[in-house]
């Protein structure tokens, strides 16, 4: 059978040392009793001491072997957090806006133990987010990567605001390795145990409808809590194995971000992606046990493996065929007879052991969130041997509410809530969270925290129901916010806005919600317009994030009206009245 994906081989960069760090288990850490993240790090340190030379971070960018071990990280904590403890108070904000690399998950601890919150930008951002942002946290200290990331903010920090760089790229601001080789730190078994659970930890920026940011509160405590939950999941993949991770989605992502903290709590040994476009081939080097990814990864992933399938004849075809025909069966919890039995020992020789050495013969599972997988991609990959859990949750959240359970796995729901949250179902269907997860609230936004919390539920603007397995199920959004296939949360309201200032469009519908980029329907006069508003497009996109950028329109001369059931009486979009009578030329944009 033909290669999936071309692979690195990688057998000579793990002889050394892959035994050792699997030998001994996991051991769990009590994490209810962990008071803040920074304790986390230290503590696991404490309790491991074999760790203090065993790899623990690199970026692949650099070279295969090239870790920092848990001891150099833990130093470099230390020496970076005291020398920030001279610049920064309690609850300080400090951005941090970088790439991932072993010096985010550094500079993140230092941080939160110098006593300063987190801020991290994605490097994507718009100069009207970066603006908004800075203006509204208002840094004490900015750390921030390159040159490229320092000219996306450069005139919107004021001059009081401390720079410091992880590349050395500009002699006017104090580079972190220069920092490390003049600090000197005598008590390395010290961290600052005055933050408390209810301590803000971070700020995460997330999409907003009124077209401004909404920066997300996130205490120490319910990442922990996340953590607690996603170790109750992980503990039976696991074993007495220690993890290894492949990271590519954004640190600066809320998923991503708690993530960090799982693997910490777990002991893991991880590795940095190169790039979405090297995901692959990094795979085969890093062979990781999980790996945490949004469903554009899973869906690109199944059009490769499918495209791949598409092109076998005779044998290996109808071997194919049986391999996921039977492989869905066993994950329905469907009888085999005899017969199937024998066809799918031969399905597991033959083709899922070959698709799992291409990710390094080693995924334990893949688990999906920032967004709704499709069902048929995740019975997909299950039934040809790459187990794929789906959870559930929002940055507001700390991001985790629920996920499946390996060996129970409900494609078509997100798993059970997890023990450290309740969620219940409002009278009109939508899904409420309760618990040291949910948010401290907004920054700056009073308003808005108190319309989203109530009587301590999260209101999460989704439709859904629990099953009679005490699944949660996802129905529906009542909000009217699009989460594309890389699990950002994008406001269509506010790009419909800016598209409707140009005079040549009336009204317009952008699309996108599981998509991997926006398109969008136009309602204009005259169909000879489409060169103009192609050009007021391409223009307006310079403005907007990139995945706020609307790639590709069609125009419609049929008003949305209130008699043909388009717009509302208040004159908001009935979108879904829309989407039915357009989806198909929608579609026909992807």
């Amino acid at each position: 059978m033909a290669e999936l994906v071309d692979a690195h081989d990688s057998k000579s960069c793990f002889a050394r040392s892959e035994s050792s760090i699997l030998s001994s288990p996991t051991n769990n850490m009590e994490l209810n009793k962990i008071n803040s993240l920074v304790e986390l790090f230290f503590e696991k340190y404490k309790e491991k001491k074999e760790f203090a030379d065993q790899p623990f971070l690199n970026w692949l960018k650099t070279k295969e072997d090239n870790f920092l071990t848990w001891q150099q990280v833990k130093y470099n904590i230390c020496l970076l957090s005291e020398h920030l403890r001279e610049s920064l108070s309690k609850g300080d904000r400090c951005i941090l806006l970088s790439e991932n690399r072993p010096e985010w998950l550094i500079a993140d601890i230092a941080i939160m133990n110098a006593g300063g919150v987190t801020v991290p930008l994605f490097t994507t951002y718009s100069e009207k987010d970066y603006e908004f942002i800075i203006n509204d946290c208002k840094p004490k200290i900015c750390i921030i990567s390159s040159d490229i990331q320092f000219k996306k903010i450069e005139k919107f920090i004021s001059k009081e605001t401390k720079v410091i760089s992880i590349e050395n790229f500009n002699e006017k601001f104090e580079s972190i390795e220069t920092i490390l080789e003049k600090k000197s730190i005598g008590n390395f078994e010290s961290y600052n145990n005055e933050i408390s659970r209810n301590d803000l930890a971070c700020i995460i920026y997330t999409s907003g409808t009124t077209g401004n940011p909404k920066g997300v509160m996130l205490s120490h405590g319910g990442i922990l809590s996340n953590c607690e939950g996603a170790q109750d999941i992980l503990n039976t993949l696991l074993k007495k194995e220690r993890p290894v991770f492949l990271t590519w989605l954004p640190l600066s992502h809320s998923y991503e971000h708690t993530v960090q903290y799982v693997q910490i709590s777990l002991g893991a040994k991880i590795y940095y992606a190169e790039s979405l476009e090297k995901l692959l081939p990094n795979m085969a080097v890093a062979r990781p046990t999980i790996m945490t990814a949004v469903p554009r990864f899973y869906q690109n992933l199944f059009n490769k493996i499918s495209l791949n399938f598409s092109k076998q004849k005779g044998f290996k075809k109808k071997l194919i065929e049986n391999t996921i025909y039977l492989g869905t069966k066993n994950l329905n919890k469907e009888e085999l007879n005899f017969k199937e039995k024998i066809v799918n020992l031969f399905c597991e020789k033959i083709v899922r052991k070959k698709i799992k050495n291409q990710f390094g013969g080693k995924l334990k599972a893949f688990v999906s969130g920032g967004g709704a997988l499709d069902q048929k991609i995740g019975e997909f990959l299950n039934s040809i041997g790459l187990p794929t859990l789906q959870g559930y949750g929002l940055t507001e959240t700390s991001p985790v509410v629920s996920c499946n359970i390996p060996g129970k796995i409900k494609i078509e729901t997100v798993g059970p809530p997890f023990k450290t949250n309740k969620v219940r179902i409002a009278q009109d269907g939508e899904i409420l969270v309760k618990g040291e997860n949910v948010m401290l609230g907004y920054w700056n936004m009073k308003k808005e925290t108190d319309d989203i919390i109530k009587d301590g539920w999260l209101h999460t603007g989704d439709i859904g129901e629990i099953t009679k397995d005490g699944n949660l199920k996802i129905t529906d959004r009542k909000k009217e916010i699009i989460v594309n296939l890389g699990g950002d949360n994008i406001s269509p309201t506010k790009i419909e806005n800016l598209l409707c200032l140009n005079e040549k469009i009336k009204q317009c519908f952008v699309y996108g919600d599981k998509k991997t980029y926006l398109v969008a329907l136009i309602v204009t006069e005259s169909v000879e317009y489409e060169n103009q508003i192609r050009f007021y497009l391409e223009n307006l996109n310079k403005s907007l994030s990139l995945v706020e950028k609307v790639k590709r329109f069609k125009l419609i001369e049929e008003e949305f009206t209130i008699e043909n059931g388009m717009l509302t009486p208040t004159l908001k979009l009935k979108r879904k009245n829309i989407l039915e009578k357009y989806k198909k030329d929608l579609e026909k944009l992807y």
